[in-house]
């Protein structure tokens, strides 16, 4: 079933993960899709309902888990998933990378094979011939879809402080970018991407989509782009956020934080209480802002429209999903991995660090060479590092409130 099925309002989520496949010795992205994916099978873990794909270009892979209730489960089958491509990748001469963008520059790989991806090439011309942008996606169970669309207003002023969380993509074949999240940069190629705009009903949500489709902007009404949506397939809400996580402890940050923010949502909404309708330009500025910077720096806060230290606004999203995820068990858990974060650094921090420790005498691309080095590593390892290699404690066994399962 994947990480889309159905499940319980605010209790069910999955994550999708989207990897770049690298030589192993030169580090730069190779079109390996097709043999790492028939190595690991469509099906990672038939238990859980977890399940393996190609993404639009044979470079990319994605893994997406099943629908899992509590984060320990969770994150196990994040690791699972993860270890499974990356012994597949490694079988073929290749590495898995979590990372937004490619770090070296290497020729365009091709699409993958398959009709939709031919209809995305024909559409969108060379915008799409070399973009390899990697996502973390998390989906969290929701009621039905008029509720999922009044859930993803109240996640508007949210989006831009999850990405301050994640950026894991400061450079972009070979060169360091300047932004945090180069991702961002990438998806602006694409027409209706960003903060989604606020939307009265389910009906005014499909209504604008459709005419996305109408005009021509649009593959199919299965295809946008704005960081939260209605899931086209299952009651739950997408959020799209994030760049794939570095490490699976952080992808697992990003999909309790989605969590507690859809849960505050629900309340709201049985509460009867509207999301707020922060402007549309004001959430644009504040997700450039995150993009740009990350956590270093400031931001602008959606909905008072303020520039506010970034820590600050991850403070108030914390704040927000508190109540949800002290029932669910996650508060501290949370807090445990929010500080690791800090102490570590985002990923985009640690790859520029990498990148700064090993560019002396290494040549013109010494440092990008180790940040690749560094990006599967931490992607194989799933722990966020708050020490050097080789000592890097777990941060996620840090807070024993909630035991660890057994692996699927």
């Amino acid at each position: 079933m994947g990480a889309h099925g159905p499940g319980a309002p605010g209790v069910t989520l999955g994550v999708e993960e989207e990897f770049l496949l690298v030589d192993a010795v030169s580090g730069r992205c190779v079109p390996h899709a097709a043999r790492v994916l028939a190595v690991v099978g469509p099906h990672g873990w038939e238990s859980s309902g977890g399940s393996f794909q190609a993404e639009l270009l044979s470079s990319q892979v994605e893994a997406a888990t099943g629908v899992c209730r509590d984060l320990a489960g969770l994150r196990a089958q994040l690791r699972s998933g993860r270890a499974r491509l990356a012994a597949a990748a490694r079988a073929g001469g290749a590495r898995l990378v979590a990372s937004g963008t490619p770090v070296l520059d290497a020729p365009a790989p091709p699409p993958a094979r398959g009709d939709r991806f031919a209809a995305i090439m024909a559409a969108y011309g060379d915008v799409v011939e070399d973009y390899q942008a990697c996502g973390c996606h998390v989906h969290v169970g929701v009621p039905d879809r008029e509720t999922a669309v009044a859930v993803v207003n109240h996640l508007r002023p949210w989006l831009p402080v999850l990405l301050a969380l994640s950026v894991n993509s400061p450079f972009d074949r070979g060169r360091d970018t300047g932004y945090a999240a180069r991702r961002m940069v990438e998806m602006a190629r694409f027409p209706g991407w960003g903060v989604p705009p606020w939307s009265a009903s389910a009906a005014a949500w499909d209504a604008r989509v459709e005419a996305l489709v109408e005009a021509g902007v649009l593959v199919d009404t299965a295809m946008t782009f704005w960081l939260a949506r209605p899931s086209p397939r299952w009651p739950t809400v997408e959020v799209r956020a994030a760049d794939t996580a570095a490490t699976a402890d952080e992808a697992v940050l990003q999909a309790a934080l989605t969590r507690g923010l859809v849960g505050a949502a629900l309340a709201d909404l049985a509460a009867g209480r509207e999301a707020p309708r922060a402007d549309g330009q004001v959430c644009a500025a504040a997700l450039w802002n995150a993009a740009r910077r990350g956590l270093d720096g400031r931001m602008a806060d959606p909905v008072t429209g303020r520039s506010v230290p970034a820590w600050r606004l991850v403070d108030d999203l914390i704040a927000r999903a508190a109540p949800a995820l002290a029932g669910t068990g996650d508060l501290d858990r949370v807090f445990t991995l929010v500080e690791g974060v800090r102490r570590a650094g985002t990923g985009a921090d640690r790859q520029r660090r990498a990148a700064a420790e090993h560019a002396a005498g290494d040549g013109v691309e010494g440092g990008p060479r180790t940040v690749v080095e560094m990006l599967a590593r931490q992607t194989e390892s799933g722990v966020l590092p708050t020490a050097p290699p080789g000592e890097e404690p777990d941060v996620w066994d840090a807070c024993e409130r909630v035991p660890e399962p057994d692996a699927p």
